[in-house]
């Protein structure tokens, strides 16, 4: 291989690594900003759950849920997530998944 070819495949690699990592650092800020602000919508939204008294007399409930893989629905329970879905529509999950962030505040 002469080396002026060399030289050129060389050229060509390292400018394309660069890209490359240039694409994947701007990919992930863009992530990372996203779920940030997800976060923060979702942290505001709990926040004001967790003092909630219709969600935490449900806690056991939602164990109890849990626990039964879903075969045991309380009447508490059922309430709060009347209640979540209610006050919180952003945060859209199924009964599993509520009755989980209940039972996590």
């Amino acid at each position: 291989m002469n080396p002026l070819r060399t030289l050129g495949f060389l050229s060509l690699f390292a400018l394309s690594s660069a890209a490359s990592a240039s694409s994947f650092v701007a990919t992930t800020d863009a992530v990372a900003g996203a779920l940030v602000g997800t976060s923060d919508a979702t942290s505001d939204a709990t926040s004001s759950l967790r003092d909630d008294k219709i969600v935490l007399a449900a806690r056991a409930d939602a164990a109890s849920f849990i626990a039964s893989q879903g075969n045991i629905r309380g009447v508490q329970l059922e309430a709060a997530l009347r209640h979540i879905r209610q006050q919180a529509p952003e945060l859209a999950g199924n009964d599993l998944q509520l009755a989980q962030a209940i039972l996590s505040l």
